[in-house]
């Protein structure tokens, strides 16, 4: 099994939860000026395969485009604002390549959980060209050599995903996601070599979190946005808290 080197505790949803316009690198760098060192994004493709960050199969909600995402080119895409619809003062913010996050992102030390977030229909075609971007870029700032940076997180609510980024890179850790417990997910995920599983937290009990140690997966959840359910979750073994709640939870709430 691939190892996970390390868990965060605190890992700041789409770059700095709601506070900034998700998935881009006004959200990366609002987190980073409030603590926040781990970071969770969502990553597709374009048209023409670059992997970039945006939650939605479609532009409408968080950009000034139209349509499927997944249809436009790079080029295209780059010319879109993508922080208009969340406030004026985002005007202009473009979408971010997960290049460019990694520029970013690496040389200060951030830790990534990057989401896998396929338009549908290219489930297997997003795996894999994520994985082998992820590893290319990772390897670029020195991953897998002494004291480079720790590899990213992969996570995917879809198996032919994270079948196809196992197949491409298979040293590169992964994540089973998890918003119901559907028949044969825990044996999905082991012949997944999955490391870790990561499930919404109103599916977590004390009995299902005991159970999952057992099985040798490190153990995430989302989107948690209350304290007093985080530290109930932190109580009974949860590893790693993913959340909107930047501004008063985390590292927030050590200032």
């Amino acid at each position: 099994m691939t190892m996970l080197e390390t868990v965060p505790t605190w890992i700041a949803h789409r770059g700095a939860g709601k506070l900034a316009p998700e998935n881009t690198l006004a959200a990366f760098e609002l987190g980073w000026r409030l603590g926040w060192r781990a970071f969770e994004c969502d990553v597709k493709l374009s048209a023409d395969g670059v992997p970039f960050l945006l939650h939605d199969a479609t532009l409408e909600r968080t950009t000034n485009g139209r349509g499927r995402a997944g249809d436009r080119t790079w080029a295209e895409l780059q010319t879109l604002d993508a922080g208009s619809w969340y406030s004026p003062a985002f005007a202009g913010e473009p979408l971010l390549s997960l290049e460019r996050l990694v520029q970013w992102a690496l040389p200060r030390g951030a830790w990534l959980n990057l989401e896998i977030k396929p338009t549908p229909g290219t489930e297997a075609q997003t795996g894999r060209a994520v994985a082998q971007a992820a590893d290319a870029l990772w390897r670029a700032h020195g991953a897998g050599r002494v004291g480079g940076p720790t590899w990213p997180l992969l996570t995917s609510f879809r198996p032919e995903a994270l079948q196809a980024a196992q197949q491409a890179s298979p040293h590169l850790p992964r994540g089973l996601l998890l918003d119901r417990l559907w028949p044969g997910c825990w044996a999905e995920a082991q012949a997944l070599d999955c490391v870790a599983v990561v499930l919404d937290h109103r599916l977590w009990t004390q009995t299902l979190v005991a159970e999952n140690r057992a099985r040798g997966w490190r153990l995430l959840t989302y989107t948690v946005n209350d304290a007093e359910r985080a530290a109930t979750l932190l109580a009974w073994g949860l590893e790693g808290i993913i959340t909107d709640r930047v501004d008063a939870l985390g590292p927030a709430a050590l200032t």
